[in-house]
Protein backbone atom coordinates (compact mmCIF):
# COMPACT_ATOMS: atom_id res chain seq x y z
CA UNK A 1 0.00 0.00 0.00
CA UNK A 2 2.94 2.23 0.51
CA UNK A 3 3.81 1.97 -3.15
CA UNK A 4 0.47 3.18 -4.04
CA UNK A 5 0.88 6.38 -5.15
CA UNK A 6 4.73 6.26 -6.59
CA UNK A 7 4.05 7.20 -10.43
CA UNK A 8 4.32 4.51 -12.91
CA UNK A 9 7.36 4.90 -15.24
CA UNK A 10 7.00 6.65 -18.37
CA UNK A 11 8.38 5.01 -21.77
CA UNK A 12 11.89 5.39 -21.91
CA UNK A 13 12.57 6.80 -18.36
CA UNK A 14 16.03 4.88 -17.60
CA UNK A 15 16.09 5.51 -13.72
CA UNK A 16 14.03 4.16 -11.01
CA UNK A 17 10.84 5.68 -9.34
CA UNK A 18 11.61 4.00 -6.32
CA UNK A 19 15.28 4.73 -5.87
CA UNK A 20 16.33 8.03 -7.35
CA UNK A 21 19.37 8.16 -9.60
CA UNK A 22 19.29 4.48 -10.21
CA UNK A 23 19.92 3.06 -12.97
CA UNK A 24 17.15 0.08 -14.58
CA UNK A 25 19.42 -2.51 -15.17
CA UNK A 26 17.51 -5.46 -13.97
CA UNK A 27 14.29 -7.32 -14.73
CA UNK A 28 11.91 -8.91 -12.40
CA UNK A 29 9.87 -11.48 -14.09
CA UNK A 30 7.75 -11.99 -11.47
CA UNK A 31 6.39 -8.16 -12.22
CA UNK A 32 7.69 -8.20 -15.78
CA UNK A 33 9.29 -4.72 -15.20
CA UNK A 34 12.71 -3.13 -14.86
CA UNK A 35 13.90 -2.25 -11.65
CA UNK A 36 17.55 -0.87 -10.01
CA UNK A 37 19.92 -3.05 -8.41
CA UNK A 38 18.35 -1.49 -4.97
CA UNK A 39 15.16 -3.27 -6.06
CA UNK A 40 17.03 -7.06 -6.16
CA UNK A 41 17.41 -6.31 -2.44
CA UNK A 42 13.96 -4.47 -1.25
CA UNK A 43 10.67 -4.12 -3.00
CA UNK A 44 11.58 -7.10 -5.48
CA UNK A 45 13.88 -9.39 -2.86
CA UNK A 46 12.06 -12.58 -3.23
CA UNK A 47 11.21 -12.45 -7.41
CA UNK A 48 12.83 -14.23 -9.67
CA UNK A 49 15.03 -12.03 -11.82
CA UNK A 50 17.77 -11.16 -13.85
CA UNK A 51 19.86 -8.31 -16.10
CA UNK A 52 17.95 -6.31 -18.65
CA UNK A 53 20.30 -7.21 -21.33
CA UNK A 54 19.16 -11.13 -20.98
CA UNK A 55 15.32 -10.13 -22.60
CA UNK A 56 16.42 -7.94 -24.80
CA UNK A 57 16.89 -10.44 -27.43
CA UNK A 58 13.26 -11.86 -26.61
CA UNK A 59 11.75 -8.77 -27.02
CA UNK A 60 13.48 -8.22 -30.02
CA UNK A 61 12.03 -11.41 -31.79
CA UNK A 62 8.52 -10.30 -30.29
CA UNK A 63 8.63 -6.90 -31.71
CA UNK A 64 10.00 -8.34 -35.44
CA UNK A 65 7.10 -11.02 -35.52
CA UNK A 66 4.73 -7.84 -34.43
CA UNK A 67 6.12 -6.43 -37.50
CA UNK A 68 5.89 -9.45 -39.77
CA UNK A 69 2.42 -10.12 -38.63
CA UNK A 70 1.23 -6.28 -39.26
CA UNK A 71 2.92 -5.95 -42.26
CA UNK A 72 1.26 -9.45 -44.08
CA UNK A 73 -2.14 -9.41 -42.55
CA UNK A 74 -3.55 -6.12 -40.76
CA UNK A 75 -2.17 -3.45 -43.22
CA UNK A 76 -3.10 -5.76 -46.27
CA UNK A 77 -7.00 -6.27 -44.76
CA UNK A 78 -6.90 -2.45 -43.80
CA UNK A 79 -5.67 -1.54 -47.90
CA UNK A 80 -8.35 -3.97 -49.30
CA UNK A 81 -10.98 -2.08 -47.28
CA UNK A 82 -9.51 1.23 -48.46
CA UNK A 83 -9.76 0.16 -51.65
CA UNK A 84 -13.13 -2.05 -51.27
CA UNK A 85 -14.46 1.72 -49.93
CA UNK A 86 -14.41 2.76 -53.96
CA UNK A 87 -16.69 0.20 -54.83
CA UNK A 88 -19.47 0.94 -52.49
CA UNK A 89 -18.96 4.40 -52.96
CA UNK A 90 -19.29 3.46 -57.14
CA UNK A 91 -22.25 1.12 -55.98
CA UNK A 92 -24.08 3.77 -53.74
CA UNK A 93 -24.10 6.03 -57.19
CA UNK A 94 -25.40 3.37 -59.30
CA UNK A 95 -27.82 2.55 -56.66
CA UNK A 96 -29.31 6.05 -55.99
CA UNK A 97 -28.90 6.80 -59.99
CA UNK A 98 -30.94 3.13 -60.63
CA UNK A 99 -33.35 4.08 -58.18
CA UNK A 100 -34.36 8.21 -59.68
CA UNK A 101 -33.92 6.67 -62.92
CA UNK A 102 -36.89 4.27 -62.31
CA UNK A 103 -38.46 6.88 -59.92
CA UNK A 104 -38.67 9.15 -62.89
CA UNK A 105 -39.73 6.23 -65.20
CA UNK A 106 -42.55 5.83 -63.09
CA UNK A 107 -43.45 9.60 -62.90
CA UNK A 108 -42.89 10.09 -66.57
CA UNK A 109 -45.55 6.86 -67.02
CA UNK A 110 -48.22 8.56 -65.00
CA UNK A 111 -48.19 11.79 -66.71
CA UNK A 112 -49.00 9.78 -69.53
CA UNK A 113 -51.34 8.01 -67.73
CA UNK A 114 -52.96 11.33 -66.47
CA UNK A 115 -53.21 12.58 -70.00
CA UNK A 116 -54.60 9.56 -71.75
CA UNK A 117 -57.04 9.38 -69.23
CA UNK A 118 -57.69 13.25 -69.74
CA UNK A 119 -57.98 12.16 -74.01
CA UNK A 120 -60.44 9.75 -72.92
CA UNK A 121 -62.66 11.55 -70.68
CA UNK A 122 -62.06 14.70 -72.94
CA UNK A 123 -63.14 12.06 -76.08
CA UNK A 124 -66.25 10.51 -73.96
CA UNK A 125 -67.16 14.25 -73.12
CA UNK A 126 -67.14 14.49 -76.76
CA UNK A 127 -68.97 11.71 -77.64
CA UNK A 128 -72.39 13.12 -74.99
CA UNK A 129 -71.97 16.21 -76.52
CA UNK A 130 -72.53 15.48 -80.00
CA UNK A 131 -74.80 12.50 -79.31
CA UNK A 132 -77.21 15.30 -77.70
CA UNK A 133 -76.75 18.05 -80.16
CA UNK A 134 -78.21 15.39 -82.46
CA UNK A 135 -81.07 14.28 -79.93
CA UNK A 136 -81.83 18.02 -79.77
CA UNK A 137 -81.61 18.86 -83.63
CA UNK A 138 -83.98 15.73 -84.32
CA UNK A 139 -86.40 17.45 -81.62
CA UNK A 140 -86.20 20.57 -82.79
CA UNK A 141 -86.78 19.32 -86.34
CA UNK A 142 -90.08 17.27 -85.45
CA UNK A 143 -91.06 20.43 -83.27
CA UNK A 144 -90.93 22.57 -86.45
CA UNK A 145 -92.41 20.17 -88.94
CA UNK A 146 -95.43 19.96 -86.05
CA UNK A 147 -95.29 23.67 -86.06
CA UNK A 148 -95.60 23.63 -89.90
CA UNK A 149 -98.65 20.86 -89.88
CA UNK A 150 -100.60 22.94 -86.82
CA UNK A 151 -100.33 26.31 -88.86
CA UNK A 152 -101.29 24.43 -92.25
CA UNK A 153 -104.25 23.37 -90.64
CA UNK A 154 -105.65 26.58 -88.83
CA UNK A 155 -105.29 28.02 -92.05
CA UNK A 156 -107.61 25.82 -93.56
CA UNK A 157 -109.82 25.56 -91.23
CA UNK A 158 -110.48 29.40 -91.87
CA UNK A 159 -110.54 29.24 -95.25
CA UNK A 160 -113.51 26.41 -94.96
CA UNK A 161 -115.29 28.81 -91.89
CA UNK A 162 -115.58 31.47 -94.96
CA UNK A 163 -116.09 29.45 -97.97
CA UNK A 164 -116.64 25.19 -97.12
CA UNK A 165 -119.57 23.65 -97.81
CA UNK A 166 -120.99 21.37 -94.73
CA UNK A 167 -119.65 18.50 -96.29
CA UNK A 168 -116.21 20.20 -96.37
CA UNK A 169 -116.91 21.57 -92.68
CA UNK A 170 -117.93 18.06 -91.75
CA UNK A 171 -114.80 16.73 -92.56
CA UNK A 172 -112.91 19.76 -91.02
CA UNK A 173 -114.58 19.02 -88.02
CA UNK A 174 -113.81 15.40 -87.71
CA UNK A 175 -109.99 16.04 -88.77
CA UNK A 176 -109.22 18.15 -85.81
CA UNK A 177 -111.09 16.35 -83.28
CA UNK A 178 -107.53 14.27 -83.34
CA UNK A 179 -105.16 15.43 -80.62
CA UNK A 180 -102.26 16.58 -81.55
CA UNK A 181 -99.00 14.50 -80.93
CA UNK A 182 -96.56 17.01 -79.72
CA UNK A 183 -92.77 15.16 -80.14
CA UNK A 184 -91.03 13.65 -76.83
CA UNK A 185 -88.45 15.59 -75.51
CA UNK A 186 -85.28 13.25 -75.50
CA UNK A 187 -83.30 12.42 -72.69
CA UNK A 188 -79.76 13.49 -72.90
CA UNK A 189 -76.87 12.09 -71.70
CA UNK A 190 -75.61 13.72 -68.56
CA UNK A 191 -71.85 13.72 -67.10
CA UNK A 192 -70.28 15.63 -63.77
CA UNK A 193 -66.89 16.03 -62.49
CA UNK A 194 -65.73 15.83 -59.09
CA UNK A 195 -62.17 17.01 -58.82
CA UNK A 196 -59.73 15.84 -56.23
CA UNK A 197 -59.13 18.55 -54.06
CA UNK A 198 -56.50 16.40 -52.26
CA UNK A 199 -55.14 14.20 -54.59
CA UNK A 200 -51.73 13.27 -52.67
CA UNK A 201 -52.70 10.41 -50.99
CA UNK A 202 -53.87 8.77 -54.09
CA UNK A 203 -50.38 9.87 -56.31
CA UNK A 204 -48.37 9.00 -53.36
CA UNK A 205 -50.22 5.24 -53.71
CA UNK A 206 -49.88 5.43 -57.12
CA UNK A 207 -46.42 6.08 -57.49
CA UNK A 208 -44.83 3.48 -55.54
CA UNK A 209 -43.08 2.16 -52.06
CA UNK A 210 -40.30 3.20 -50.71
CA UNK A 211 -38.83 0.99 -48.23
CA UNK A 212 -35.17 1.77 -46.34
CA UNK A 213 -33.04 -0.03 -44.05
CA UNK A 214 -30.02 0.20 -41.78
CA UNK A 215 -28.51 3.61 -38.98
CA UNK A 216 -30.09 7.22 -39.97
CA UNK A 217 -28.35 10.22 -38.42
CA UNK A 218 -31.54 11.38 -38.01
CA UNK A 219 -32.92 8.22 -36.36
CA UNK A 220 -31.94 5.73 -34.08
CA UNK A 221 -34.00 3.51 -35.28
CA UNK A 222 -31.80 -0.05 -37.04
CA UNK A 223 -35.11 -0.39 -39.62
CA UNK A 224 -37.61 1.71 -40.88
CA UNK A 225 -40.10 1.50 -43.61
CA UNK A 226 -41.66 4.44 -45.56
CA UNK A 227 -45.13 3.37 -46.94
CA UNK A 228 -45.74 4.96 -50.02
CA UNK A 229 -48.45 3.07 -51.22
CA UNK A 230 -48.95 -0.31 -49.89
CA UNK A 231 -51.28 -1.80 -52.23
CA UNK A 232 -53.60 -4.06 -50.52
CA UNK A 233 -52.75 -3.09 -47.35
CA UNK A 234 -55.10 -0.57 -44.89
CA UNK A 235 -53.62 2.39 -45.15
CA UNK A 236 -52.48 3.90 -41.80
CA UNK A 237 -54.49 6.73 -40.12
CA UNK A 238 -51.80 9.04 -40.85
CA UNK A 239 -52.29 8.61 -44.26
CA UNK A 240 -56.05 9.05 -44.13
CA UNK A 241 -55.59 12.26 -43.05
CA UNK A 242 -56.74 14.25 -45.99
CA UNK A 243 -59.82 13.53 -48.40
CA UNK A 244 -59.76 11.75 -51.08
CA UNK A 245 -61.79 12.11 -53.75
CA UNK A 246 -61.80 10.54 -56.99
CA UNK A 247 -63.09 12.12 -60.39
CA UNK A 248 -66.28 10.79 -61.55
CA UNK A 249 -68.28 10.30 -64.61
CA UNK A 250 -71.86 9.65 -64.12
CA UNK A 251 -73.22 6.91 -66.18
CA UNK A 252 -76.74 6.09 -66.95
CA UNK A 253 -76.58 3.00 -64.52
CA UNK A 254 -74.11 3.20 -61.61
CA UNK A 255 -74.89 -0.03 -59.69
CA UNK A 256 -72.49 -2.04 -61.84
CA UNK A 257 -69.43 0.02 -60.29
CA UNK A 258 -69.88 -2.53 -57.48
CA UNK A 259 -68.68 -6.41 -56.93
CA UNK A 260 -69.97 -8.71 -54.85
CA UNK A 261 -66.32 -10.22 -54.13
CA UNK A 262 -68.44 -12.86 -51.65
CA UNK A 263 -71.65 -14.12 -50.71
CA UNK A 264 -72.95 -16.46 -48.18
CA UNK A 265 -76.01 -17.41 -45.70
CA UNK A 266 -75.39 -16.02 -43.00
CA UNK A 267 -75.09 -18.28 -39.91
CA UNK A 268 -76.74 -16.08 -37.22
CA UNK A 269 -78.65 -12.66 -36.83
CA UNK A 270 -76.80 -9.57 -37.33
CA UNK A 271 -77.74 -5.89 -36.51
CA UNK A 272 -74.26 -4.77 -35.74
CA UNK A 273 -70.81 -5.83 -37.87
CA UNK A 274 -67.35 -4.66 -37.08
CA UNK A 275 -64.75 -5.69 -39.23
CA UNK A 276 -61.37 -6.39 -38.64
CA UNK A 277 -58.08 -6.03 -40.10
CA UNK A 278 -57.34 -9.33 -41.49
CA UNK A 279 -60.65 -10.19 -43.30
CA UNK A 280 -63.23 -11.10 -40.16
CA UNK A 281 -65.64 -9.55 -38.55
CA UNK A 282 -67.19 -9.14 -35.18
CA UNK A 283 -71.25 -9.77 -35.20
CA UNK A 284 -73.78 -8.90 -32.89
CA UNK A 285 -77.65 -8.81 -33.00
CA UNK A 286 -79.42 -5.93 -30.34
CA UNK A 287 -81.89 -8.68 -28.63
CA UNK A 288 -78.79 -11.31 -27.74
CA UNK A 289 -76.59 -11.78 -25.59
CA UNK A 290 -73.71 -13.17 -28.00
CA UNK A 291 -70.58 -12.25 -29.78
CA UNK A 292 -70.01 -14.18 -33.17
CA UNK A 293 -66.59 -13.80 -34.96
CA UNK A 294 -67.13 -14.43 -38.94
CA UNK A 295 -64.19 -14.81 -41.15
CA UNK A 296 -64.75 -13.48 -44.61
CA UNK A 297 -66.61 -17.01 -46.27
CA UNK A 298 -69.43 -17.04 -43.13
CA UNK A 299 -67.26 -19.80 -40.95
CA UNK A 300 -67.76 -19.20 -37.57
CA UNK A 301 -64.56 -18.67 -35.30
CA UNK A 302 -65.84 -17.60 -32.18
CA UNK A 303 -68.31 -17.35 -29.73
CA UNK A 304 -68.98 -14.69 -26.50
CA UNK A 305 -71.65 -15.44 -24.53
CA UNK A 306 -72.43 -12.65 -22.13
CA UNK A 307 -74.88 -12.33 -19.18
CA UNK A 308 -77.46 -9.64 -20.29
CA UNK A 309 -78.50 -8.03 -23.40
CA UNK A 310 -76.07 -6.80 -26.37
CA UNK A 311 -77.24 -3.51 -27.53
CA UNK A 312 -74.20 -2.48 -30.24
CA UNK A 313 -70.80 -2.97 -30.61
CA UNK A 314 -67.72 -1.16 -32.04
CA UNK A 315 -63.85 -2.00 -33.00
CA UNK A 316 -61.37 0.26 -31.36
CA UNK A 317 -59.11 1.49 -34.64
CA UNK A 318 -55.91 2.16 -32.45
CA UNK A 319 -56.40 -0.57 -30.21
CA UNK A 320 -58.23 -3.26 -32.45
CA UNK A 321 -59.79 -4.06 -29.53
CA UNK A 322 -63.94 -5.00 -29.56
CA UNK A 323 -66.40 -3.46 -27.25
CA UNK A 324 -69.43 -3.25 -26.71
CA UNK A 325 -72.95 -1.99 -24.66
CA UNK A 326 -75.53 -3.77 -22.34
CA UNK A 327 -78.85 -3.22 -21.36
CA UNK A 328 -77.77 -3.13 -18.09
CA UNK A 329 -76.38 -0.04 -19.12
CA UNK A 330 -72.70 -1.63 -19.01
CA UNK A 331 -70.04 -0.23 -20.76
CA UNK A 332 -67.78 -3.63 -22.04
CA UNK A 333 -64.58 -4.36 -23.30
CA UNK A 334 -63.40 -8.09 -25.04
CA UNK A 335 -60.34 -9.20 -22.72
CA UNK A 336 -59.19 -12.22 -22.68
CA UNK A 337 -61.99 -13.87 -24.35
CA UNK A 338 -64.42 -12.40 -21.76
CA UNK A 339 -66.74 -8.83 -21.96
CA UNK A 340 -65.20 -6.97 -19.01
CA UNK A 341 -67.05 -4.16 -17.46
CA UNK A 342 -65.28 -0.95 -17.20
CA UNK A 343 -67.59 1.53 -16.52
CA UNK A 344 -71.66 2.24 -16.42
CA UNK A 345 -73.74 4.95 -17.73
CA UNK A 346 -76.98 6.09 -16.20
CA UNK A 347 -79.52 5.02 -18.69
CA UNK A 348 -79.28 2.51 -21.23
CA UNK A 349 -76.97 2.64 -24.53
CA UNK A 350 -78.42 2.12 -27.70
CA UNK A 351 -74.98 2.66 -29.45
CA UNK A 352 -71.35 2.79 -28.78
CA UNK A 353 -68.39 4.02 -30.41
CA UNK A 354 -64.76 4.01 -30.31
CA UNK A 355 -62.77 6.89 -31.41
CA UNK A 356 -59.37 7.45 -32.52
CA UNK A 357 -58.25 9.23 -29.69
CA UNK A 358 -59.79 5.98 -27.71
CA UNK A 359 -62.98 7.57 -26.21
CA UNK A 360 -65.92 6.11 -25.73
CA UNK A 361 -68.90 7.41 -27.46
CA UNK A 362 -72.28 6.09 -26.31
CA UNK A 363 -76.11 6.77 -28.09
CA UNK A 364 -78.79 6.91 -25.28
CA UNK A 365 -82.25 8.47 -25.33
CA UNK A 366 -82.52 11.97 -26.21
CA UNK A 367 -78.05 12.58 -25.74
CA UNK A 368 -74.98 11.14 -27.07
CA UNK A 369 -71.88 11.75 -24.94
CA UNK A 370 -68.60 11.06 -25.09
CA UNK A 371 -66.38 9.09 -22.73
CA UNK A 372 -62.82 8.57 -21.17
CA UNK A 373 -62.08 4.60 -20.96
CA UNK A 374 -62.48 4.95 -17.21
CA UNK A 375 -65.99 6.85 -17.34
CA UNK A 376 -65.24 10.07 -16.92
CA UNK A 377 -67.67 12.06 -19.56
CA UNK A 378 -65.68 14.57 -21.94
CA UNK A 379 -68.50 15.86 -24.24
CA UNK A 380 -72.43 15.57 -24.44
CA UNK A 381 -75.50 16.59 -26.75
CA UNK A 382 -77.62 16.80 -23.97
CA UNK A 383 -80.26 19.49 -24.38
CA UNK A 384 -80.59 22.27 -21.54
CA UNK A 385 -83.84 23.28 -20.55
CA UNK A 386 -86.85 22.00 -22.32
CA UNK A 387 -85.14 22.16 -26.15
CA UNK A 388 -85.50 19.36 -28.64
CA UNK A 389 -82.33 16.99 -28.30
CA UNK A 390 -80.11 17.11 -31.19
CA UNK A 391 -80.12 13.57 -31.48
CA UNK A 392 -83.41 11.73 -29.85
CA UNK A 393 -82.65 8.15 -30.35
CA UNK A 394 -78.93 7.47 -31.31
CA UNK A 395 -79.45 3.88 -33.56
CA UNK A 396 -75.60 3.77 -34.21
CA UNK A 397 -72.46 5.96 -34.23
CA UNK A 398 -69.63 5.92 -36.79
CA UNK A 399 -66.83 8.25 -36.33
CA UNK A 400 -65.17 9.59 -40.32
CA UNK A 401 -61.12 8.64 -39.85
CA UNK A 402 -60.21 11.53 -41.67
CA UNK A 403 -61.80 14.36 -40.26
CA UNK A 404 -62.72 12.91 -37.22
CA UNK A 405 -66.85 14.07 -37.61
CA UNK A 406 -69.19 11.21 -35.83
CA UNK A 407 -72.45 10.55 -38.02
CA UNK A 408 -75.42 9.20 -35.55
CA UNK A 409 -78.58 7.19 -37.08
CA UNK A 410 -81.38 8.90 -35.36
CA UNK A 411 -84.32 6.59 -35.18
CA UNK A 412 -86.61 9.84 -33.75
CA UNK A 413 -88.90 7.37 -31.76
CA UNK A 414 -92.00 9.51 -30.17
CA UNK A 415 -90.78 8.14 -26.17
CA UNK A 416 -87.33 9.99 -26.89
CA UNK A 417 -88.89 13.21 -28.44
CA UNK A 418 -88.36 13.02 -31.26
CA UNK A 419 -91.32 12.74 -34.42
CA UNK A 420 -90.45 9.66 -36.10
CA UNK A 421 -88.80 10.85 -39.05
CA UNK A 422 -85.38 8.76 -39.32
CA UNK A 423 -82.39 10.07 -40.54
CA UNK A 424 -78.53 10.60 -40.29
CA UNK A 425 -77.12 13.52 -38.07
CA UNK A 426 -73.62 14.36 -38.76
CA UNK A 427 -71.84 16.29 -35.44
CA UNK A 428 -67.99 17.75 -35.33
CA UNK A 429 -65.48 16.93 -32.72
CA UNK A 430 -66.81 18.98 -30.37
CA UNK A 431 -70.84 17.77 -30.90
CA UNK A 432 -71.96 20.74 -33.21
CA UNK A 433 -74.65 19.57 -35.91
CA UNK A 434 -73.02 20.16 -39.71
CA UNK A 435 -75.79 18.79 -41.66
CA UNK A 436 -78.57 16.44 -41.56
CA UNK A 437 -78.85 13.58 -44.19
CA UNK A 438 -82.57 12.48 -44.98
CA UNK A 439 -81.72 10.02 -47.87
CA UNK A 440 -81.73 12.57 -50.66
CA UNK A 441 -79.64 10.71 -53.64
CA UNK A 442 -79.07 11.70 -57.24
CA UNK A 443 -82.23 11.53 -59.88
CA UNK A 444 -79.61 9.66 -61.78
CA UNK A 445 -79.88 6.57 -59.41
CA UNK A 446 -82.95 4.78 -61.05
CA UNK A 447 -84.54 2.48 -58.15
CA UNK A 448 -86.83 -0.16 -58.94
CA UNK A 449 -90.85 0.62 -58.29
CA UNK A 450 -90.48 -2.53 -55.40
CA UNK A 451 -87.54 -0.41 -53.90
CA UNK A 452 -87.20 2.97 -54.53
CA UNK A 453 -89.56 5.91 -52.74
CA UNK A 454 -90.29 4.34 -49.46
CA UNK A 455 -89.51 6.53 -46.21
CA UNK A 456 -85.97 6.71 -45.75
CA UNK A 457 -85.14 3.99 -42.74
CA UNK A 458 -81.00 4.07 -41.66
CA UNK A 459 -79.69 0.96 -40.21
CA UNK A 460 -76.33 0.61 -41.07
CA UNK A 461 -73.79 3.31 -41.01
CA UNK A 462 -70.02 3.66 -41.17
CA UNK A 463 -67.03 5.84 -43.18
CA UNK A 464 -64.45 4.53 -45.37
CA UNK A 465 -60.71 5.46 -45.09
CA UNK A 466 -61.68 8.09 -47.46
CA UNK A 467 -64.47 10.30 -45.35
CA UNK A 468 -67.51 8.88 -47.10
CA UNK A 469 -70.32 7.81 -45.97
CA UNK A 470 -71.86 4.63 -46.29
CA UNK A 471 -75.55 3.89 -45.33
CA UNK A 472 -77.36 1.29 -45.43
CA UNK A 473 -81.43 2.32 -46.15
CA UNK A 474 -83.20 -0.37 -44.46
CA UNK A 475 -86.58 0.61 -46.02
CA UNK A 476 -85.31 0.70 -49.82
CA UNK A 477 -82.75 -1.85 -49.59
CA UNK A 478 -80.33 -0.14 -50.47
CA UNK A 479 -76.43 0.49 -49.75
CA UNK A 480 -76.11 4.44 -50.25
CA UNK A 481 -72.21 6.74 -51.10
CA UNK A 482 -72.61 9.67 -49.34
CA UNK A 483 -70.28 12.38 -49.38
CA UNK A 484 -68.49 14.52 -47.03
CA UNK A 485 -70.38 17.70 -47.11
CA UNK A 486 -73.83 15.47 -46.63
CA UNK A 487 -74.98 15.10 -50.61
CA UNK A 488 -75.79 11.84 -52.05
CA UNK A 489 -73.47 10.58 -54.40
CA UNK A 490 -74.96 7.69 -55.44
CA UNK A 491 -76.76 3.79 -54.26
CA UNK A 492 -73.58 0.85 -54.18
CA UNK A 493 -75.70 -1.72 -53.93
CA UNK A 494 -80.11 -2.17 -54.32
CA UNK A 495 -80.88 -6.05 -52.74
CA UNK A 496 -84.31 -7.86 -52.67
CA UNK A 497 -83.88 -8.05 -48.64
CA UNK A 498 -83.17 -5.09 -46.26
CA UNK A 499 -80.50 -4.06 -45.16
CA UNK A 500 -79.68 -4.23 -41.65
CA UNK A 501 -75.98 -3.72 -41.14
CA UNK A 502 -73.09 -2.41 -42.70
CA UNK A 503 -69.07 -2.36 -42.26
CA UNK A 504 -65.86 -1.76 -43.55
CA UNK A 505 -62.92 -3.67 -43.53
CA UNK A 506 -59.37 -3.42 -45.20
CA UNK A 507 -58.93 -1.96 -48.37
CA UNK A 508 -62.61 -0.34 -47.82
CA UNK A 509 -64.22 -4.15 -48.85
CA UNK A 510 -67.79 -3.28 -47.46
CA UNK A 511 -69.25 -5.93 -45.18
CA UNK A 512 -73.47 -5.71 -45.54
CA UNK A 513 -75.89 -8.11 -44.02
CA UNK A 514 -79.81 -8.42 -46.03
CA UNK A 515 -83.14 -9.95 -45.07
CA UNK A 516 -83.49 -11.92 -41.78
CA UNK A 517 -84.53 -15.13 -40.58
CA UNK A 518 -88.06 -15.90 -40.38
CA UNK A 519 -87.98 -17.84 -37.63
CA UNK A 520 -86.82 -14.68 -35.85
CA UNK A 521 -89.65 -13.24 -35.24
CA UNK A 522 -88.26 -10.79 -32.96
CA UNK A 523 -85.82 -9.13 -35.32
CA UNK A 524 -88.95 -8.37 -37.24
CA UNK A 525 -90.63 -6.12 -34.81
CA UNK A 526 -89.83 -3.19 -36.58
CA UNK A 527 -90.44 -4.97 -39.97
CA UNK A 528 -93.97 -4.25 -42.42
CA UNK A 529 -94.68 -8.29 -42.38
CA UNK A 530 -96.99 -6.90 -46.04
CA UNK A 531 -94.06 -6.45 -47.87
CA UNK A 532 -94.34 -8.22 -50.81
CA UNK A 533 -90.83 -9.23 -51.08
CA UNK A 534 -90.80 -11.33 -47.81
CA UNK A 535 -89.85 -14.83 -48.80
CA UNK A 536 -90.17 -17.78 -46.26
CA UNK A 537 -87.25 -19.83 -45.05
CA UNK A 538 -83.98 -18.53 -44.26
CA UNK A 539 -82.86 -15.86 -46.63
CA UNK A 540 -80.29 -13.47 -44.14
CA UNK A 541 -77.06 -12.87 -46.66
CA UNK A 542 -73.81 -11.33 -45.89
CA UNK A 543 -72.26 -10.17 -49.25
CA UNK A 544 -69.03 -8.44 -49.60
CA UNK A 545 -69.11 -5.62 -51.84
CA UNK A 546 -66.11 -4.38 -53.57
CA UNK A 547 -67.09 -0.84 -54.74
CA UNK A 548 -65.49 2.09 -57.04
CA UNK A 549 -65.41 5.57 -56.65
CA UNK A 550 -65.31 6.65 -60.26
Amino acid sequence: MATANIPVRTEGQTTCNHHKGRQLDWYCEKCQEPICAKCVSTIHKTHPMCELSEVTPQKKQDIRNFIDRTEQNDLVQIGKYITSTDTLLKDNDNIFDKLAHELKMQTDKLKQDLDNLEEETLSLYQKLKDDNIKLIQKYKQELESLNKQIKHQIQKCKTTLQQGSHIEIYDTKCEIDSRIHIPVKPTLDTVSFNPNNTPKGHLVQALGKVTTSGQSHTSTDQKRSVSLADGQQQPSSQQQSEDKGKKAVARKTLLTETKVVEEWESPCVITSICPTTDDQAWTSVNYSNTLTLLDRKGKVIQKVTHMARIMDISLSPTTHRLWACDNQNNILELVSGQLTQQFTTKTCPYSICITAKNHVIVGMSGNVSKYTTQGQMVLTTMAAGTGKPLVCTPYRITECPVTNNVAVIDHSDEDDGGDGNRHVVVMDTDFQKLFVYRGDIPSTCKQSPQTGGKPFNPCGIVYDSQGSLIIGDFNNKNVVLVNKDGKGLRILHTDRDWVWAVGVGRDDLLWVKFGFNVKDVTALQDVILQDTTVQQGVIAVIKLLQYSRV
